[in-house]
């Protein structure tokens, strides 16, 4: 544990708090009323300050503009019930930040900069904290390039921020996925694993047709036989069966190493179901739908949770669950809820007080 850094704090002339509707928080949508700067140059992160929430001022030759150098986490805030606020296993998305920046050819974020400067700001701004059941506040720490200058190379100066932002449900009912065959969203040896821009902005194309035809989201498949299952779009994935939960390797490293599905995976084992990381293949999925063995069908996410999925599409052939009856998933959202509010023991020391 480090010692708290001495980080130079600005507060707002005007809170926005009173003018939020709490009840009424898309994903996203509202921002608390600070933020913490860091840049990076000179081969250091220097500035290091927490000052209201602003715009900020950049040149059109901005790097990360042109050449895609831009990473970010999703972590969440919540309040125990003494109204003490905590984060939910923060260490495990300040080391993920940092794989992202090692295989973008970015600078690590120090850990002071990184924890304690998100302790300082959920601190100051904790009161943005929701106290209702699937509501939090969304922290985003991010860092893109900044050098300003065309040309293909990793630039030299960097920003870092982390913005706060209190929300309710990402996905507010079950879902209807459809099983991506056309595009890819990453390969072996790609940056399938690192939480970059890219990776979102290369997938909203196939999204995008796929919510033309009533579907949510997109279950991406390899890039070479399409069979292969890899995650959804926001989340990665879990299949029932019977008394095994499956979910994709991270072996290829084409899919996001998820903090939430590392928790599902832990919770799993606890209730007594054999947890299986590995290859799985949609037809394997098909064949245990229709011999009855494959129950529940779910997604996992730092914003998304536990959102479970009513309907999986394959070709011209659709998986349908009566959500309403599960048992598995229901328990397993429930009991990370207890965790992260305090009303159960948190024996896994997920969560970290502020």
């Amino acid at each position: 544990m480090i010692a708290a850094m001495n980080i130079k704090i600005t507060k707002t002339s005007k809170s926005k708090l009173s003018g939020t509707d709490f009840n009424n928080l898309p994903f996203g949508k509202f921002f608390t009323d600070h933020m913490l700067v860091a840049d990076y140059a000179d081969g250091e992160w220097k500035s290091v300050e927490i000052k209201p929430y602003q715009a900020l001022s950049f040149e059109p030759s901005m790097a990360a503009l042109h050449y895609g150098q831009a990473i970010f986490e999703g972590v969440k805030a919540y309040k125990n019930q003494e109204g003490d606020p905590f984060i939910f296993r923060p260490y495990d998305n300040f080391r993920r930040f940092n794989i992202s920046a090692e295989r973008m050819e970015m600078p690590a974020v120090p850990e002071e900069i990184f924890m304690e400067g998100m302790k300082q700001l959920v601190l100051l701004d904790k009161d943005w904290i929701p106290g209702k059941p699937d509501y939090s506040l969304y922290i985003r720490p991010v860092m893109f390039a900044t050098d300003c200058v065309i040309g293909v190379k990793p630039s030299d100066t960097y920003k870092f921020i982390i913005l706060l932002s209190p929300t309710g449900p990402y996905y507010s009912h079950p879902m209807r996925i459809y099983v991506e065959e056309k595009y890819t969203r990453a390969a072996p040896g790609g940056v399938g694993f690192a939480k970059n821009a890219g990776n979102y902005g290369g997938a909203m194309h196939a999204t995008a047709v796929a919510r033309k035809q009533g579907y949510d989201q997109v279950l991406w498949t390899d890039a070479f036989e399409h069979k292969w299952l890899q995650e959804v779009g926001t989340m990665n994935v879990f299949f029932i069966f019977g008394n095994k939960a499956v979910t994709p390797s991270l072996e290829e490293g084409t899919i996001l190493e998820g903090i939430t599905r590392d928790s599902v995976a832990t919770i799993l084992k606890e209730m007594g179901l054999v947890v299986e990381e590995r290859k799985i293949n949609i037809d394997e999925v098909t064949d245990a739908y229709k011999s009855g063995k494959l129950s529940e069908i779910f997604g996992t996410g730092t914003a998304a949770t536990i959102s479970p999925i009513k309907e999986l599409c394959y070709k011209n052939f659709t998986m349908s669950f009566d959500t309403g009856q599960w048992k598995i998933s229901p328990a397993v959202k429930k009991m990370l809820a207890d965790i992260k509010t305090g009303k159960i023991e948190d024996t896994h020391e997920w969560m970290v007080k502020v």
